[in-house]
């Protein structure tokens, strides 16, 4: 079987290359080997986390109603009809997407591929038998596996991943939470809400250690003000049975700790998942574990390209769709043989979110990034517990902070801890984009009173110290 241009993977950067792809009139195949069609975000990442969480912020409302002049008993949780709802909502956007992946458009084969030279892939197929395909161009988009870092008792008989968490039919008393990454602090969020005692152990010195401390540190302190313990700077030494289920030693301070736990929860990060596709066959160099990739998603072989979080940088479902896409109109550019230059497919603004509860959200640069890059720039910040709409809603943990270039006070992102920061940071996205000053930001008008009307405060005062300048 001979294609333009084969896919490896059927997830959410696989699909889209394969949907421009067939658009561009490649001849395009999806060869994909998972029990069940979906992708990560649709089948154990985004859309089922964000539907438990959505469980759990109820609760935590109905837990906090007498703060509102409510009587509301907050009389149990009902773990399986949460999973039941979350398999209802899975199950729904998978199939949509199995949908799409069936529609004829391009050609699924449902089975392992392996590369066995740069232009051959052999698949082992889930019906049974093999096939082999030729493929002009490819796009690998694997996605990504649960990491296992090496430490005594650490392994998946012994520790829950999120994976598991999705599918918990009790209610644990307690939880360890190892990490401090998104996916650590959403499910720590989660646990708390519902009511377990809930601990987190962080090796980094703060929570979103990739971020600016200070976004970490306010979601440590407001964590810790709901009950949530947050151990930073520490050091995993094993992990065993113990007096409530399971027993996490770690190294904290030059000091020994030891924490009792029903579950460990292991969200210490994932890994490209590249084990078993031959790369060494098709001549592709990795770095630092995931395929190593320019702007034009062109890997160490110029026909093979790839996408998604096999690439190990941003592991961020609206980066990985706009790296398939790209990928596949190169992938077409290239075969054409006509000269025609290759697009870049950097995402600009950066733009990343948390889910916990206060939520963390970035646009563009933010005080730590700035500073690495060696930018001349200004910040001004302002906290939600002086912002009316805040207030009224009882929800005035963190705070919202611009940055703007010193001299000409452009805009250059945005930070939010707080309610609704996942939906608050699209202003400064859309700022960003139409490269808006802090002045410009100043002077959009903003409904009274609204958690968005926040963003003037800081825009005011960077405005007011350019036109000081």
């Amino acid at each position: 079987m001979d294609y333009d241009f084969v896919v490896l993977g059927g997830g959410s950067a696989g699909y889209a290359g394969a949907r421009t792809a067939a658009a561009l009139g490649l001849r395009t195949a999806v060869i994909d080997g998972s029990e069940e069609l979906g992708g990560l975000c649709i089948l154990r990442g985004c859309m089922p986390s964000k539907t438990v969480l959505e469980s759990g912020n109820r609760y935590r409302s109905a837990r906090r109603a007498s703060e509102f002049g409510l009587r509301v008993e907050a009389s149990g949780v009902d773990m399986g009809a949460i999973r039941e709802r979350k398999r209802r909502m899975v199950g729904e956007f998978a199939a949509y997407r199995r949908s799409q992946l069936e529609s004829g458009r391009f050609e699924l084969i449902r089975g392992y591929g392996t590369f066995l030279d740069p232009h051959r892939i052999g698949v082992r197929l889930w019906a049974g038998g093999e096939c082999e395909v030729r493929a002009r161009t490819v796009l690998i988009a694997t996605g990504s596996v649960v990491q296992w870092p090496s430490v005594p008792g650490l392994d998946p008989t012994t520790c829950w991943t999120s994976d598991d968490a999705l599918e918990a039919d009790h209610l644990p008393g307690s939880v360890a939470v190892l990490g401090g990454g998104a996916v650590a602090l959403e499910f720590a969020h989660y646990f708390e809400a519902l009511g377990s005692r809930v601990t987190v152990i962080q090796r980094s010195g703060h929570p979103l250690s990739d971020l600016d401390p200070r976004i970490g540190g306010a979601v440590r302190e407001a964590f810790v003000k709901r009950g949530i313990a947050v151990h930073c700077g520490t050091r995993l030494v094993r992990i065993e049975a113990g007096a409530e289920g399971k027993r996490v030693v770690f190294e904290e301070g030059g000091a020994e700790g030891v924490l009792e736990a029903e579950v460990v929860l292991q969200a210490l990060g994932r890994e490209p998942a590249v084990r078993g596709l031959g790369l060494e066959a098709a001549g592709v160099a990795l770095d630092r574990g995931g395929v190593a990739c320019g702007p034009t998603r062109q890997t160490s072989m110029p026909h093979i390209f790839a996408a998604g979080d096999v690439c190990g940088a941003e592991e961020i479902v609206h980066v990985a769709v706009l790296h398939g896409e790209s990928a596949a109109r190169n992938a077409r550019r290239l075969l054409a043989g006509n000269g025609e230059g290759l697009e870049s497919a950097e995402v600009r603004p950066r733009l990343f979110a948390v889910f916990s509860d206060p939520e963390v959200a970035v646009a563009g640069l933010d005080a730590r990034a700035a500073t690495a890059a060696g930018v001349d720039f200004v910040e001004a910040s302002y906290p939600f517990d002086d912002h009316g709409k805040s207030l009224v809603m009882a929800e005035g943990e963190g705070y919202v902070q611009l940055l703007a270039e010193r001299c000409g006070g452009r805009l250059l992102g945005g930070v939010a801890v707080g309610p609704h920061a996942s939906e608050l940071i699209h202003e400064v996205v859309v700022a960003l984009r139409a490269g808006m000053t802090a002045a410009g930001l100043a002077g959009v008008p903003h409904y009274h009173p609204t958690l968005s009307e926040i963003w003037t405060y800081p825009a005011e005062e960077l405005a007011e110290s350019e036109a000081a300048h």
